[in-house]
């Protein structure tokens, strides 16, 4: 059994947390940014990098106290490497870097979409290779089919936004307050669905892609017209991105073969997006796996998991591994219109 100590920080959560190879999370720490940042409506980079200087050494402490081990009795010391705010991403790993060098232990780079890909496997012991992911964050929204560790074929990517992306920003135009997704989904529960026509972009298209930027568009627009009820305009938001998931999933669908449909990533927590594809894989044929809410979101249990998935396969790196402020998990995926080069 190996023991892996976990460090996320690419974006506004400071996180540590040890993690063994037969899933038990043995003590994690996370310290979230949201107050820092929601005079801004969204992450300000250059805060969220002081704060993850300032907190993670103390958390790391906490953590290792509160399992009552030293880092002499960790096996590997994982951390996010990338894809994320950059300033942020250094942060962390060169914090894992130091630790790693300091008790020569190895140093495991974790891609943060590897960690979101792998982290139902934690949960579900019974989730084995392959199934068919949808990842959906604030930064991403892919469909890929995940073979292994290491080993992912994507599917389908967005063109513009991402999911995550949209709903904070929508819920930006209807004054909620930062992160959006929770507020939207609050809101939600008191609106009609079918009050607000906004549309479903891409939906029915051949295309296999993911686009947000129109339907925001067209939040902005119905906010404007002052007609329509916020809490119709934030349920009409959501269901819209329901449609669009469970379009574009259930294409991706008819071309894999993949006995399982995982659902991760922060928009994930958002119960009526898990009911949905729950649905769905049901409707296919296929099992569903998705994490607990709180492992949805940026976390270093997910990051841990992933840096032991990695660790047993022989997959550790070098001190001079780069943070990377993009980093695909297909890297021979073709690039594709418009702004989802960055997937």
């Amino acid at each position: 059994m190996a023991l892996i100590l976990g460090l996320e920080s690419s974006c506004d959560d400071s996180a540590v947390a040890l993690v063994t190879s037969d899933r038990q999370i043995v003590a994690q720490r996370v310290v979230g940014q949201n107050q820092a940042h929601a005079p801004f409506g969204g992450v300000v980079p250059e805060i969220a990098a002081r704060a993850h200087v300032e907190v993670l050494p103390g958390l790391v402490r906490e953590v290792l106290d509160e399992a009552d081990v030293s880092l002499a009795e960790v096996d590997a010391i994982a951390a996010t490497a990338g894809p994320g705010l950059i300033g942020g991403v250094m942060v962390g790993l060169l914090t894992a870097k130091g630790l790693a060098l300091a008790c020569g232990k190895p140093l495991v780079a974790v891609n943060h979409l590897e960690g979101h890909a792998l982290s139902p496997r934690l949960v579900d012991a019974g989730l084995g290779f392959p199934y068919l992911l949808l990842l959906a964050s604030g930064g991403h929204c892919q469909l890929l089919e995940v073979n292994g560790v290491g080993d992912y074929r994507r599917l389908a990517t967005t063109i513009d936004d991402a999911a995550g992306e949209a709903f904070d920003k929508a819920a930006k135009l209807l004054g909620l307050p930062y992160p959006g997704g929770p507020a939207i989904e609050a809101l939600a529960r008191d609106g009609d669905a079918r009050a607000v026509p906004l549309p479903r972009p891409l939906v029915g298209s051949p295309e296999p892609h993911f686009s947000f930027a129109g339907l925001k568009s067209a939040v902005q627009r119905a906010v404007a017209a002052g007609t329509h009820k916020p809490a119709d305009i934030a349920a009409s938001f959501q269901q819209a991105v329901v449609d669009c998931f469970l379009d574009r999933t259930r294409r991706a669908l008819a071309v894999s073969d993949a006995p399982a449909l995982v659902v991760a990533g922060g928009v994930a927590a958002n119960s009526a997006v898990r009911a949905a594809l729950e649905n769905l894989a049901a409707e296919q044929g296929r099992a569903f796996s998705v994490p607990p809410g709180w492992l949805c979101t940026d976390n270093a249990a997910m990051i841990a998991w992933a840096g032991a998935e990695r660790f047993a396969a022989g997959l550790v790196d070098g001190l001079d591994a780069p943070a990377r402020a993009r980093w695909p998990l297909d890297e021979s995926a073709d690039a594709v219109r418009g702004a989802g080069v960055k997937a």
